[in-house]
């Protein structure tokens, strides 16, 4: 049985390996060092894993700034996919952010990770016609 629970320290190697499997190319920033770190900053509460067996099995990251929610690192172990732990993490998620009085969610996908949109389209998700821009701020 697969439990969601708030990240905990004890969850940080288990929920390293996963971000390596799930985001093999990921950029430097997104490393589970840095990542987890900074979301411990800022709503702590809304960085969830899914345990089976004391085994980090997935995770996700959320946030909300007062306006808009957001969904990001979303993850299920290759060999637990299928089994609706990843729409269990977003329901969560989705179920935290309301209560903090959030009526939108973002979320983005990479485009080379296209393949997802079928799933998250069957959690409620819809692709809005918008252009995505970013900015790297020099290093602190």
């Amino acid at each position: 049985m697969v439990s969601i629970i708030q990240y905990g320290e004890r969850h940080f190697d288990g929920t390293d390996a996963l971000w390596r499997e799930a985001f093999p190319n990921g950029a430097p920033w997104n490393a589970a060092r840095i990542s987890i770190a900074e979301k411990l900053r800022f709503q702590p509460n809304l960085l969830l894993v899914a345990i089976e067996a004391d085994q980090v099995v997935g995770s996700i990251m959320a946030g909300y700034d007062g306006h808009r929610g957001w969904i990001s690192r979303i993850a299920v172990l290759q060999s637990h996919r299928q089994k609706g732990i990843g729409e269990a993490l977003i329901q969560d998620a989705e179920r935290r952010l309301a209560s903090l009085g959030c009526v939108k969610i973002n979320l983005q996908v990479v485009v080379s990770n296209s393949a997802v949109l079928g799933f998250y389209r069957k959690c409620g998700y819809k692709v809005e016609e918008r252009v995505s821009m970013s900015k790297l701020l020099p290093k602190r």
